[in-house]
């Protein structure tokens, strides 16, 4: 009640009192017309001074009389935030007004300011745990311990109990439990590959950043609990990962941690964040919604497992562990990952994982000190991202030089095409990006028409590819394409080697803008040439 909650954020559970619903019960426990009160409101803009104005003017005094406690207050708080359905407004008012009626002027005052979401003492959860560590604890020097069970719990509520029933002891031996969060560990932020290894000790793990949203999930036999970053509960807007631990993850009591990211329903490639958004907070269309943007989870910490600990254990230990529990199951994977003592092949990596629709690479400590520390930023963990992001200003239009079979819905047809920019010095068609959006059910019909005619068992003499497509065709179609960015790529050959040896250039998150260009001969379609210079423009846009 001194941070002006019932419970911790990660329950959800708030006492819903609007300020109007609040007027009509300090109206009602006053005996003034609302009008009145509103008019008060808009001269105060406090209403909890015009609860405590209104009650001393009506001579409410206790004297002698039966006292408010603490625990009538929060009770009668708990059941407003838990009164739902057909005559829950009423049923709000009334238990509000009853308060109001046994509180003294003063009382009332704050009890309307907690009601309303406005207490504003300004009491952070730190201040707490300092103030629990020298009232209850063993002074100053307890305060870790106690940080160390908030961060297992996110419940300044159960710490504060475990202390005063159990003392320090019972902190010492605080446990994780299924179904209350442990805060997220966080990253520092480095751009340069060097600086980061020196901060490993030289050796690291380098695991793909995905570009989505950040889950904590909790597994039990019973059920399957997803929290956010921010550690709000969102399970209702997942069902299918829910149902994809549920059904997938060997184990019977866990909490992973992951990354949930959009897929093409179609290719199984991986969308931009912008997809995974459209989920958030939706109440209707949920179904059709996970139909129409599936999602992957890239599983890539473990933090408890069937009655044990992890947190402690080193990231290794804990990787290896999770892996067993993974098997690379459909739509279930771990987070792509490597042992890295270069920045170079730091990298290529990074190349990698943006050709793979990642934002850039988690680097991630694998020595003696590589714990899990919850609700800690430090250098354990180190984000590497790009320092450049620019989007494409431009359409491109590309040759069809390859294909790759359709999955779901697409199945029997193509789902995705192999699209490549022209290079005039050698007179040759080079990969620039594998192509699966955009394309409308007729656009798929009418594609598999098209390039009938130009399939060919092999891979074209006049196409460079290091990626191996599921059909190859004679470089003749056209099509105009869009995307997010053009980035450095480890596996397209587009500009192979110019800009920076063994790399090539691809566009990221492509996207079929609807248009055949068949007025344009492959000759004729955006050259090399003009892919690099793109790419050059977008470096110089950013300094």
């Amino acid at each position: 009640m001194t941070q002006g909650r019932l419970y911790p954020n990660y329950l959800g559970i708030e006492l819903g009192i609007a300020e109007k619903l609040a007027i009509k019960a300090i109206a009602a426990a006053t005996g003034e017309v609302e009008d009145r009160v509103s008019a008060a409101y808009r001269k105060t803009g406090d209403l909890g001074t015009v609860a405590e104005d209104l009650l001393r003017g009506k001579g409410q005094l206790r004297f002698g009389g039966e006292r408010l406690t603490v625990d009538e207050v929060y009770a009668t708080f708990d059941k407003i935030a838990r009164s739902r359905g057909p005559g829950s407004t009423e049923s709000k008012i009334k238990l509000l007004t009853e308060l109001l009626a046994k509180s003294t002027p003063a009382e009332s005052k704050f009890i309307i300011r907690m009601a309303v979401g406005k207490l504003r003492l300004g009491v952070a959860d730190m201040t707490i745990l300092d103030a629990l560590a020298v009232a209850h604890g063993d002074g100053k020097d307890s305060r870790t311990l106690l940080e160390r069970a908030y961060n297992l719990s996110s419940d300044l509520g159960v710490v504060a109990t475990t202390l005063l029933t159990g003392g320090m002891n019972a902190i010492e031996s605080f446990k994780v439990t299924v179904g209350k969060p442990i805060r997220p560990m966080l990253a520092e932020r480095l751009s340069d590959p060097r600086e980061i290894l020196d901060k490993m000790n030289g050796t690291a793990a380098a695991e793909y950043k995905y570009d989505g949203l950040r889950v904590q999930a909790h597994v039990s036999q019973e059920e399957v609990t997803l929290f956010s970053r921010r550690m709000e509960n969102i399970t209702d807007q997942f069902p299918d990962v829910q149902k994809l631990l549920k059904e997938k993850l060997a184990a019977k009591e866990a909490i992973v941690e992951g990354e949930a990211v959009p897929v093409d329903s179609t290719t199984g490639d991986i969308q931009p964040f912008q997809a995974i958004s459209q989920r958030r907070g939706r109440k209707y269309d949920l179904e059709r919604m996970v139909e129409v943007i599936p999602i992957a989870l890239f599983l890539f910490d473990l933090l408890y497992l069937n009655g044990r600990d992890y947190t402690q254990d080193q990231f290794l230990e804990r990787r290896n562990t999770l892996g067993e529990l993974v098997e690379g199951r459909e739509r279930l994977n771990l987070s792509s990952q490597i042992i890295v003592n270069e920045a170079g092949q730091l990298d290529k990596f990074m190349e990698q994982a943006i050709a793979d629709g990642c934002e850039g690479l988690m680097i991630k400590s694998i020595g003696p000190d590589s714990a899990y520390n919850a609700g800690a930023r430090g250098w354990n963990w180190i984000k590497y991202k790009r320092d450049y992001k620019s989007e494409m200003q431009d359409t491109v239009d590309l040759v069809v030089v390859g294909a790759f079979s359709g999955r779901g819905r697409r199945g029997g047809t193509y789902g995705a095409v192999l699209l490549a920019a022209y290079d005039q010095k050698d007179d040759v068609f080079r990969t620039v990006c594998k192509c699966g959006s955009g394309f409308k059910d007729e656009d798929l019909s009418k594609l598999a028409s098209l390039l009938k005619k130009y399939l060919i068992p092999h891979r074209h003499a006049r196409v460079d590819s290091k990626v191996e497509a599921d059909a190859w065709f004679t470089p003749e179609l056209v099509l105009e394409v869009t995307g997010a960015e053009i980035t450095l790529s480890p596996v397209h050959t587009c500009g192979i080697g110019i800009v920076r040896p063994g790399s090539g250039l691809a566009i990221r998150f492509p996207r079929f803008t609807g248009r055949w260009r068949d007025d344009k001969s492959p000759e004729e379609a955006t050259t090399q040439t003009e892919v690099i210079e793109m790419y050059q423009t977008q470096l110089k846009k950013l300094g």
